[in-house]
């Protein structure tokens, strides 16, 4: 008789205990440690993509003029500022001529001296060849004597080579007063093409030397990007290939390109191919050369295969591939990739047929023996 309230008392307690023990066991399996991995699950589609390369450049003019004295000097002045439109042979500057001017009246002075030293010697070797010639006539009828003869031609030939010299002077004299006339009209700096002032380099009272560039002049309808891409996916760059350009300035918009040249020379050290890539209609206003701008280039379209988004791609233990769904169970297969586009999407080359199912996104981390359930969208995961 006093086993019965113990009885009671312990059936009670496994009354209480066991829905505890229960609900205890199905949160665990439903949203505990040992609950299914939620995952989102994408079908192998076979349909063709176009491959893309992203690159990021600098705005740069294909021409820029540097225009500069050809001698040194000093800048008188200078009209035009940065940023300025110029006409093609507008002139933008002028250079002091400090004693350029007396040079050039000394030089006239030293032809006309030339010119006069020229006559004096076609004189005196008029004069040497009548002697030569008179000297020879009196020595055919033995009126003289071969030593006098021989004394009037070497005289003929002195006044021949004084001619000469002094051709040869005044020869010399024309070209440095040529030289100095090139130089003197060289003193106006004038604009080669319609252009854009880009920088000025000196002011006015600045002295600069022979070559140095006072003003720098681009042609704004020249302007390209100087791109670099990674040579792991640059296969198939050519010149022509359409794209689209969004410089940094104006991110909220783009700029229809096209790729102009492929450069024969790529950079070794940061491994990646140079472009050279166009706008097709230039921008307005213009954009600051130099300014960086992020390039887009559309490949040709590749053929039907096997595509997947590339955020289903795994490595697991160093080898690439996806979590393959198959009766429910989760098998992790090896694939090998083809390319891929700027949308996210790889063409598999092996490993995958159409329609397969594989995993897009997990909440944690999967392996062969772990539990899911199939999803649309996992919490917290944005597709």
């Amino acid at each position: 008789m006093k086993s019965l309230p113990l009885q009671g008392r312990t059936a009670a307690l496994l009354a209480v205990i066991l829905p505890l023990l229960a609900l205890f066991i199905y949160v665990a399996l439903r949203s505990g440690p040992l609950a299914p991995i939620l995952v989102t699950v994408v079908k192998v589609e076979k349909r063709a993509i176009a491959p893309g390369l992203f690159g990021i450049g600098t705005i740069e003019a294909r021409y820029t003029y540097k225009i500069g004295p050809t001698i040194a000097g000093r800048v008188q002045n200078l009209d035009v500022h940065v940023g300025d439109r110029v006409k093609g042979g507008e002139i933008l500057s002028r250079m002091d001529p400090v004693d350029l001017e007396e040079r050039i009246h000394a030089q006239e002075a030293a032809l006309k001296r030339a010119e006069a030293h020229l006559v004096e010697a076609r004189e005196r070797r008029s004069y040497a060849q009548n002697q030569a010639r008179r000297y020879e006539q009196l020595l055919a009828v033995r009126s003289t004597s071969e030593e006098i003869v021989a004394t009037k031609k070497h005289e003929l030939r002195l006044a021949e080579a004084s001619l000469d010299a002094a051709r040869e002077e005044l020869a010399r004299l024309e070209a440095d007063r040529g030289a100095l006339l090139a130089q003197s009209g060289n003193l106006e700096l004038t604009a080669p093409v319609d252009g854009l002032v880009a920088a000025r380099n000196a002011d006015p009272g600045t002295t600069v030397v022979a070559g140095q560039a006072v003003i720098e002049v681009i042609d704004p309808e020249s302007l390209w990007i100087n791109v670099r891409f990674d040579q792991i996916n640059a296969r198939g760059l050519a010149a022509d290939l359409p794209g689209r350009i969004v410089m940094r300035s104006q991110a909220e918009k783009s700029q229809a390109g096209r790729v102009l040249r492929v450069e024969p020379m790529a950079d070794a050290v940061t491994e990646e191919i140079l472009a050279k890539v166009v706008f097709e209609e230039i921008p307005s206003p213009l954009p600051p050369v130099g300014e960086l701008a992020e390039v887009t280039i559309t490949l040709p379209a590749l053929p039907e295969a096997p595509v997947i988004p590339n955020a289903a791609i795994k490595q697991i233990d160093g080898e690439t591939g996806v979590w393959r769904i198959i009766d429910g169970d989760l098998r992790f297969t090896p694939v090998t990739l083809a390319v891929s586009d700027l949308d996210g999407n790889v063409q598999i080359r092996e490993g995958l047929e159409v329609g397969d199912r594989v995993v897009l996104y997990s909440a944690n981390a999967l392996n062969g023996r772990s539990r899911i359930k199939i999803v649309d969208q996992i919490p917290g995961v944005t597709r």
